[in-house]
């Protein structure tokens, strides 16, 4: 019984993640009409400086880096990571976004053989596959316009995966006041840098908008800490694909998006696929 609540409530937490982080890419492309992403990126970075040092506050943690060269790169990938994330979302439906970045576990499953030595057996093959089947079908090449959003999306996801492996290379040597910090600090002071011809004065309403994207999006991160602690990732990590029934919500009432056939179905195949890979690593660990 106690596994089973343990699940559920990772499961619970997972999904109240990604609804945070949902509702803060919808924010993010509501302000995408108005102003720059580079703007979005400076002003949601500079709000969440200081609820990190709250968390920092509360827990002391080491701010030192571990591995500075690692943490230097990660850095490095994560400020690329929000600029063309936070464009690609502004410039395209969210439903397309999804299915590209939806394609991260599949792409870390690739790369973690030649930099971490995890070897890709046939069943990782056949998800890699199925993953991109999935994106074929929901980007629905013949009749979609490809454009630098989709372009975006693709080398911002590429960066998200350069992240998640040197997390995964560094494991639990930095604290996650640390992790947290510099890739944050490293964003807005990039993003400042980007932003004088730039910006465009914002009321305050807006400025409060831009906020809350700092809040959901802070808020969303600890209730992954949280469902990852409570559960383990072949539990949690599927909760990710629930941002599928956000992206319709969402695009269809406020952006006038419908989410097509294809793509619901591209997005369902490699949500699959995303699966199949989660619940292999976790059989690999149970056999090791």
């Amino acid at each position: 019984m106690s596994i089973l609540s343990a699940n559920v409530r990772g499961v619970l937490l997972g999904l109240a993640g990604f609804a945070l982080f949902s509702v803060a890419d919808g924010t993010i492309k509501f302000l995408g009409g108005t102003y720059n992403p580079v703007q979005i990126v400076a002003f949601a970075s500079l709000f969440t400086l200081p609820l990190i040092a709250l968390l920092w506050l509360k827990d002391r943690g080491q701010l030192r880096p571990v591995h500075p060269w690692l943490m230097a790169i990660r850095v490095v990938a994560l400020i690329a990571n929000a600029l063309l994330v936070t464009y690609a979302f502004t410039a395209m439906p969210l439903a397309q976004a999804y299915a590209i970045f939806f394609t991260l576990p599949l792409v870390l499953t690739l790369l973690a053989w030649p930099i971490l030595g995890d070897r890709v057996d046939a069943m990782g093959g056949v998800a890699v596959v199925l993953g991109l089947v999935g994106v074929i079908v929901a980007l629905n090449p013949g009749r979609i316009d490809f454009g630098i959003g989709h372009l975006a999306a693709v080398v911002g996801m590429l960066m998200a995966a350069v992240h998640y492996l040197i997390v995964r290379r560094t494991g639990a040597a930095e604290s996650l006041v640390a992790m947290l910090l510099y890739p944050v600090l490293g964003q807005c002071i990039a993003a400042f840098l980007l932003l004088p011809s730039r910006y465009q004065p914002m009321p305050p309403h807006d400025l409060a908008t831009v906020a809350s994207i700092s809040v959901f999006g802070l808020a969303g991160t600890m209730l992954m800490f949280a469902a990852y602690r409570a559960a383990p990732p072949v539990v949690v990590a599927p909760t990710q694909y629930s941002q599928i029934a956000w992206a319709a919500v969402f695009g269809a009432l406020f952006f006038a998006e419908p989410m097509t056939a294809s793509t619901a179905l591209g997005m369902v195949i490699i949500a699959a696929a995303g699966i199949l890979v989660v619940w292999r690593q976790e059989r690999q660990k149970s056999l090791a």
